[in-house]
């Protein structure tokens, strides 16, 4: 064909810049040509020689015969002609026929159309305190707007639409109306006949599928893994996966965690807070007790001996707060405020009284046996000063809070989710 053999060259090129392997699957190189444009787009920033590459790259692997040519001979054999030579095409074009059209409004663009925002997906995922101490997978079904696959979004079986007669084809129209003695309004409301799409499907070229709506209902199941440490508020997203529509980037589904009250503990940052009410005999004469804690072990608390405990006092247990989101190793501590409970008036006699003050009553008969103190672990509790230790955790969040950007809250949006 040539006269003479072609020549080899590196075959490997264009499958490192889309980031594939050298065996990948059509479905493959769109999904790596997809997010590799997006975040390279010059319109959004992104390097032009870069966007430029990954077009190139992507125009040859997606098609067949050039890169069955590129696998044998390598980037020469198409630049010396074979297959019709090698990719001249505008990136930008490329770009705008594999999302359907339009880019993200640069002036670049071979046809001008701008590519809208789609809109973000917003709910709210309840998680209980220990889903977020011990991390926890949960399964939502959604339902969505997707493109239809039978069309790829464009309503028609042809591939191109025609203009809307009323409209001509700008989506819009113009009205007028007389509101006053030489006065006339002029109103702008968009066109009945095409919904404002600006586009015209006859009926015999609608596509069957969608019936001309470019798009259809898509149910899929998300899982979402809520990792040890999460704050209440967190953000959970999943790129690229709300509702679709043509000539749209896709929007985000983001769930924001919300914790739900727990009975017992209570979370600040990276420590835990329980309460526990002791006898006056506790108080004084020492105490032990079982604690269940979020991940079900139990701990051992007791006092130290002679040790007396006033109310209202705090004491802490280092390591057995909350894990730190991505460090789970590293966690808080858990702080116990104690509670007495004191006899009511005339609960003893004044000979009770005398007694008294020379002996207490006994420690009461419900205390742990030896095997129930065996399935415990030990502890060890600290002295802690609780309105210092609050300055601090305050301080070191304001600061924390100071040096992160805080995101943008995104809208709401109709996509149904429910909890499986």
């Amino acid at each position: 064909m040539f006269g003479r053999a072609p020549r080899k060259s590196d075959s490997t090129k264009y499958y490192e810049v889309l980031g594939v392997s050298k065996n990948a699957t059509p479905e493959e190189l769109k999904k790596a040509y997809r997010k590799a444009a997006i975040k390279n787009h010059p319109d959004k920033g992104g390097d032009p020689e870069k966007f430029k590459e990954l077009a190139q790259a992507y125009e040859v692997l997606n098609d067949p015969e050039k890169r069955e040519i590129y696998d044998q001979y390598g980037e020469d054999a198409l630049k010396e002609g074979m297959s019709g030579g090698g990719p001249s095409h505008n990136p930008f074009d490329i770009f705008e026929s594999f999302f359907g059209g339009g880019a993200f409004g640069g002036g670049s663009s071979s046809r001008g159309r701008r590519q809208k925002q789609g809109e973000d997906v917003v709910h709210t995922l309840k998680v209980s305190l220990e889903d977020l101490y011990n991390g926890a997978s949960k399964k939502l079904s959604l339902s969505r707007n997707a493109l239809c696959q039978k069309c790829k979004g464009k309503g028609c079986k042809s591939g191109i639409a025609g203009k809307c007669y009323g409209c001509q084809g700008s989506g819009m129209k113009v009205s007028m109306r007389q509101i006053g003695l030489g006065m006339i309004q002029r109103m702008q409301h968009v066109c009945p006949d095409c919904q404002g799409s600006g586009e015209f499907i006859s009926d015999r070229d609608k596509c069957t599928q969608c019936k001309g709506k470019k798009i259809t209902q898509e149910k899929k199941v998300l899982e979402v893994h809520v990792e040890k440490g999460m704050q209440h508020g967190q953000k959970i997203v999943f790129d690229g996966q709300a509702d679709e529509a043509p000539d749209t980037v896709t929007g985000d589904i983001v769930f924001v965690l919300q914790q739900k009250e727990h009975p017992m503990f209570k979370r600040k940052y990276d420590d835990l807070y329980v309460e526990h009410n002791l006898s006056l005999t506790e108080a004084l004469c020492g105490f032990q007790f079982a604690l269940n804690h979020l991940d079900g072990r139990q701990l051992l608390i007791k006092s130290n001996p002679g040790e007396v405990i006033k109310p209202g006092q705090h004491k802490a247990i280092n390591d057995e707060g909350m894990p730190q989101h991505q460090r789970p190793f590293m966690k808080g501590r858990l702080y116990i405020q104690f509670s007495v409970d004191f006899p009511d008036s005339g609960f003893l006699s004044p000979d009770q009284c005398r007694t008294l003050e020379t002996i207490l009553s006994p420690k009461p008969s419900k205390t742990l046996t030896d095997m129930e103190v065996d399935e415990c672990e030990e502890t060890t509790l600290h002295d802690v000063n609780i309105e210092e230790e609050m300055r601090r955790k305050q301080q070191n969040h304001f600061h924390e809070s100071y040096e992160d950007d805080d995101d943008d809250e995104p809208s709401m949006s109709r996509v149904q989710c429910a909890q499986q």
